[in-house]
């Protein structure tokens, strides 16, 4: 899903609002981050994915996360989600992913887990919670499974981004921790955007 020239990075939005889409679109556009996970636990999650998708005028890739079962994969595809992501391994999920040729990211913890996922065609494995674990986790596991593909979630900021991505992430996965509701409430966008930037900075020193 990673174009050559992208950042392996990905934004995840949880319980923003409607008001938040048009400024976190241009923080993103400015910061070089394209790729925009909208959580479907999220109060109205299909109508934000479509809002995002238009609003970004084609400069961001927009897809759902928390995808738990079919019934909300077909509502964010319907919304026009261009990628799914899910905390865990779901196989109907994964194959229908794979056989419709939409870039699906299963969550996935232990070596087990890992394995079956990448087996069952995901396009990257959602090491999920990575921050709990830590990037020799991550060293660790592409020792045997060394044609994996990793993007690191969970605990990701712009002080272990770099060790993340020198361990083997092949991507990672910022959310609350660098976009904090307190900030979208109160508007701090330029906060935001400060951090955004130390993270893809230090991102792209480790690549």
């Amino acid at each position: 899903m990673f174009a050559a020239n992208d950042l392996p990075i990905l934004g995840i939005l949880r319980n923003i609002e409607e008001k938040d889409i048009a400024p976190l679109v241009e923080v993103f556009i400015k910061t070089g981050i394209r790729h925009i996970e909208i959580t479907m636990n999220t109060p109205g999650a299909e109508l934000l994915i479509r809002k995002m998708a238009d609003e970004a005028k084609g400069n961001l890739v927009v897809g759902a996360g928390t995808v738990l079962d079919s019934k909300m994969l077909f509502s964010a595809l319907e919304s026009g989600a261009s990628f799914i992501v899910s905390p865990s391994t779901k196989k109907e999920i994964v194959e229908y992913c794979v056989n419709n040729s939409v870039p699906v990211f299963p969550g996935a913890l232990t070596p087990t887990e890992v394995h079956m996922a990448w087996d069952y065609g995901a396009t990257m494995v959602k090491l999920f919670p990575s921050g709990m674990y830590g990037p020799g986790y991550i060293k660790a596991l592409k020792g045997p499974f060394d044609s994996l593909k990793i993007i690191a979630v969970g605990g990701i900021n712009e002080g272990n981004v770099a060790k993340f991505i020198a361990h083997g992430a092949d991507a990672v996965a910022f959310g609350a921790g660098i976009i904090r509701p307190v900030w979208l409430e109160e508007g701090k966008f330029d906060i935001i955007t400060d951090k955004i930037r130390q993270l893809t900075t230090n991102c792209r020193e480790a690549l």
